[in-house]
């Protein structure tokens, strides 16, 4: 068994969408990929493309796709709001099924040394594959974005791990690395009061809320950083959204599932929201979700899961997250093994 890998490159082109078909056509003419998504934001100027295969094929059809977009996108010209630092903005490898974190560390070294090598890119490893602290999070590559990277390169610290430690005006920079799979889901709520979904999600994530003393002023430890109160979970980002102008929502980022699952958080919001005279009312995917983190909520919501097949527990799950409420949820296009039909 070969193994299969989403990998979900982001562009820095939003709003032409023959440049984003040139690019994705490059990556599904390599035989064995499945493209799953392709979001375009045009206020972003961003597209977002996801990806799944066996590793080799994956790793052929990312680098034909930064082939294709270093010669159709130009930085000079971009302008967007989110940050971004290079046309080839990041190229994440992320394990599906039958292949380890290791080896998606692997592809993106690999990844990295012959996109430096075949186009000049010069290519920094994050997440996983990160080989210095200042590294692991994007958000600390990207910082000064493209328009900080003339000076930024200037700087030792900053010499990228592949290619040319020079800048490239037209191309920028790119991040590559290996991460688990993220898992953004909103649950609703029958309030139109934001903070009290942003109450529930204070509670609930990895970062919780911040001390404050009976003033209501911030409790600011000996070392100078500002305490905070931690949340229940693991591995969870969570902040109170609005869904519409009727409806709150916490909206989450499962950033491990394995850790983290989409029943108990599901069911810690229930509670919390029972405490306040409130009802969950929809959840909510965005995106695809892997096979293994349906199965274990419906394992959770189905009494006899012992003697189901994947697709009862499939449907226990749907019921019990309330995933079908907002819109039809199509199991075999949002399910990633199942929508590159590996099984």
């Amino acid at each position: 068994m070969q193994g299969l890998v989403e990998c979900v490159p982001n562009f820095s082109e939003g709003r032409d969408s023959a440049i984003i078909k040139a690019i994705t056509d490059a990556m599904i003419s390599i035989e064995g990929v499945t493209l799953l998504d392709v979001d375009m934001g045009a206020d972003f100027n961003r597209t977002v493309v996801t990806i799944v295969g066996p590793p080799e094929q994956v790793l052929k059809a990312a680098l034909s796709g930064t082939k294709v977009a270093l010669e159709r996108i130009d930085m000079t010209k971009h302008s967007g709001e989110h940050d971004r630092m290079g046309a080839v903005d990041v190229v994440p490898f992320i394990p599906i099924s039958d292949f380890t974190m290791d080896d998606c560390v692997d592809l993106s070294i690999r990844y990295a040394e012959h996109a430096s090598r075949e186009f000049g890119l010069p290519v920094y490893l994050y997440a996983e594959s990160a080989r210095f602290d200042n590294r692991v999070r994007l958000p600390d590559i990207r910082r000064g974005e493209y328009e900080g990277l003339s000076e930024k390169l200037l700087d030792p610290t900053w010499k990228p791990d592949y290619g040319p430690s020079e800048f490239k005006p037209k191309m920028g920079v790119t991040a590559s690395g290996a991460r688990n799979i993220l898992i953004a889901y909103n649950v609703n709520l029958d309030t139109d009061d934001k903070a009290s979904a942003n109450r529930i999600a204070g509670k609930l994530r990895t970062s919780g809320v911040i001390k404050k003393d009976e003033d209501g002023q911030k409790i600011i430890g000996d070392d100078g950083v500002v305490q905070r109160i931690p949340g229940k979970f693991e591995s969870l980002q969570a902040a109170g959204w609005m869904f519409n102008e009727n409806t709150a929502q916490v909206s989450m980022n499962l950033l491990d599932y394995s850790k983290t699952n989409l029943h108990s958080v599901t069911e810690a919001i229930r509670s919390e929201a029972a405490l306040m005279g409130l009802k969950v009312t929809a959840g909510e995917l965005v995106g695809l979700v892997p096979l293994n983190a349906l199965l274990d909520a419906g394992r959770f919501y189905n009494s006899d899961a012992g003697d189901s097949d994947h697709t009862e527990l499939v449907n226990a799950a749907i019921t019990g997250l309330q995933l079908d409420v907002l819109d039809i949820f199509n199991p075999n296009e949002r399910i990633i093994e199942w929508a590159a039909g590996s099984i």
